[in-house]
């Protein structure tokens, strides 16, 4: 692949700005200037570096993101900052989105990419991707409402129960659910129903992937396609 191409296609810019970034010598690989935007370089592999950022090839970008509260999982922010202000300009050039959304006030995992199959696939309804959350909430929590959780709730917008894969509570406010559908607020509308109130919302765990401890909140991390388990 041409050099202009290699830089375009991972989000630095228009054409002629990838251009410019070349000629003006601000681009390395292997620690060597290269000045010639029609060089060809294999792109298995390839590592560069552009005014002095290194930035590893990648076809498609798939990351992590820790969401702190305050953002909005939004290319189009209404209220708060975008999630996307988070991450680099390449990323966001490159047209990133969230994989599904979280609320403004939930934190925790959210996957990014510019995989528009993968992002098909782990959110299709029909795949049941399983997604973890835990929810601070105001009451404490009784045996009644775990098991109602389980079993099912009705929501005001469908007559058709809707019910947690997994549901423990970790602490006498404190709540673990595992969903594998994807409603609107569906966490605080469920414990809504059974009578208590999240205040806090977090979600550890997208399928096979868990949020890493040491992902500080705001911190964003590449995720190598081969790490989703198959039949995701």
């Amino acid at each position: 692949m041409q050099l202009r191409q290699v830089l375009f296609s991972q989000g630095f810019g228009t054409r002629r700005a990838c251009d410019t970034l070349i000629l003006h010598g601000e681009v390395q690989v292997g620690g060597q200037v290269l000045d010639d935007p029609a060089a060809d370089l294999a792109t298995d592999g390839l590592v560069f570096s552009v005014q002095g950022q290194p930035w590893a090839y990648r076809a498609k970008a798939l990351l992590m993101l820790n969401k702190p509260p305050g953002y909005e999982c939004s290319r189009k922010p209404r209220h708060h900052p975008s999630v996307l202000s988070l991450l680099p300009p390449p990323l966001r050039q490159r047209d990133v989105q969230p994989i599904g959304r979280l609320d403004e006030d939930t934190t925790g995992l959210l996957l990014l990419t510019d995989d528009g199959t993968l992002i098909h696939r782990l959110t299709s309804p029909k795949r049941h991707v399983p997604k973890v959350y835990v929810a601070d909430c105001a009451d404490a929590l009784t045996p009644a409402q775990v098991a109602q959780l389980l079993d099912g709730v009705v929501l005001h917008d469908d007559p058709q129960p809707v019910r947690a894969a997994a549901c423990q509570a970790l602490g006498e406010r404190q709540l673990q659910l595992t969903l594998t559908e994807g409603k609107y607020h569906q966490v605080k509308r469920m414990v809504a129903a059974v009578g208590n109130r999240v205040v806090a919302l977090r979600r550890s765990a997208f399928g096979n992937l868990h949020l890493p401890d040491d992902l500080a909140a705001g911190q964003w991390r590449w995720v190598e396609p081969e790490h989703i388990a198959p039949g995701l």
